[in-house]
């Protein structure tokens, strides 16, 4: 059942940290890990570890992304 709510939420939302999907979803950071390395083994799901500096505190976490997926285009004006 999480593996099925993961793929949504990265379907809506696009790129997520594991930490943020986690949160989403409402399951332990625990068990969002061990679905993500599934889901990454299955080829369903793109991920890479990550540091970021967000006002200068040090955050550390997976980046998750559907695999082959690409969102629809925005709305409005295109360039030429």
């Amino acid at each position: 059942m999480p593996t099925n709510q993961i793929l949504l939420h990265l379907k809506k939302h696009g790129e997520k940290l594991d930490t943020e999907i986690a949160d989403a979803i409402g399951i332990p950071l625990a068990t969002a890990q061990i679905h993500l390395a599934e889901l990454t083994a299955k080829g369903k799901v793109m991920s890479c570890h990550v540091t970021r500096f967000i006002e200068g505190k040090k955050i550390e976490g997976v980046v998750c992304r559907l695999a082959g997926y690409t969102p629809p285009t925005a709305p409005g004006r295109k360039s030429t």
